[in-house]
């Protein structure tokens, strides 16, 4: 099968395309013949070697994490889907590789795919939209009536956590460049912020939660919007003890993210305020609320650029621009 692949860490590399063998398919799995895959910068910051301490990957190493296409093999114990299905999915961390013809997935990370949706649709949704309800749902336990500012409001996560915070009847304060206020007033912010004209913390005042995906200055400054008792949620680092904890991490790991973040941990604590660090995990349960979401209207993917399967270089670089609204797709079938 055609495949993009990295041969090494490097920053700002390209990746290769090239022939790949298929998946080995296990009892547990499906195959799927890939018809779009979503690109994240996480893509891009694994290819830099940014997570290579915790995910230390092998190589050839085939890249991407969001996928949607066609079931076209199951294995002995599978049980959920058939071959024909039309189904999406994270891929599970070191069984990544979105960026190629056909890729497998453990059946319980994988869902039917929202039947409104076109392949190219539903490929933008899985990571961006786990993100945000791992964050938001299981984390935050966001309720109605709470007040949640989401940072970068026109990114991949920041476009889907407004649309679930407002599903779930909260107030949403977020940030964008001027461009895209009104738009992004639309997808349901009800506080937006120019960031290039205005300064966030000197206009939000007592928020219950913050949805952190940008650098370590806006993390410390995010402090200062919450009430106490409120919660930090960083997708965006630094990871801490408990993410250590969660991947079964050697010990000398767990002292560098212990290390890595003391300072804001300390400053958390100082404000009467939590701290927790998220990378998303692969969840078909979820995925299958969130295509209820989908179904019902509340929700809608939003798609910046659809490029050629051939163009994935390109497209991964458009994504570390950051100027992407909403998502960025290849179409590999």
């Amino acid at each position: 099968m055609k495949a993009f692949v990295i041969d090494k860490y490097k920053r700002n590399g390209r990746l290769r395309l090239t022939e790949m063998p298929e998946p080995i398919l296990r009892e547990d799995e499906v195959l799927i013949r890939v018809h779009a895959a979503g690109l994240n910068l996480l893509d891009s910051k694994i290819r830099d070697g940014e997570f290579k301490l915790i995910l230390p990957y092998k190589f050839p190493l085939i890249l991407g994490h969001d996928v949607a296409g066609t079931v076209v093999r199951v294995g002995a114990r599978v049980g959920k889907f058939k071959v024909g299905d039309e189904v999406y999915t994270r891929l599970a961390d070191f069984r990544i590789g979105a960026f190629a013809e056909f890729a497998a997935v453990k059946e319980e990370f994988a869902a039917i795919k929202p039947k409104a949706l076109t392949m190219e649709e539903a490929s933008s949704i899985p990571l961006v939209g786990l993100t945000a309800w791992q964050a938001l749902i299981e984390i935050a336990k966001l309720k109605k009536g709470q007040k949640v500012f989401i940072q970068a409001g026109s990114g991949g996560v920041g476009t889907f956590a407004i649309q679930l915070a407002k599903s779930l009847g909260a107030t949403v304060a977020t940030t964008t460049s001027e461009a895209n206020v009104d738009w992004v007033k639309k997808l349901g912010a009800d506080i937006v912020i120019d960031y290039k004209k205005e300064d966030f913390e000197n206009i939000l005042r007592d928020y219950d939660v913050v949805l952190n995906s940008q650098d370590a200055k806006t993390l410390g400054k995010s402090l200062r919007v919450l009430r106490p008792g409120g919660q930090i949620i960083s997708i965006s680092g630094p990871p801490d003890p408990e993410f250590g904890k969660q991947i079964g991490a050697p010990w000398f790991v767990k002292l560098i993210l212990r290390a890595l973040s003391y300072g804001i941990r300390r400053k958390a604590k100082r404000h009467n305020v939590a701290f927790s660090f998220l990378f998303m995990k692969a969840n078909g349960n979820q995925l299958r609320e969130i295509t209820s979401l989908i179904d019902s209207g509340a929700i809608r993917p939003i798609v910046d650029r659809v490029f050629p399967f051939a163009e994935t270089n390109t497209a991964l670089a458009y994504v570390e621009k950051g100027r992407a609204k909403g998502k960025v797709v290849v179409k590999v079938r």
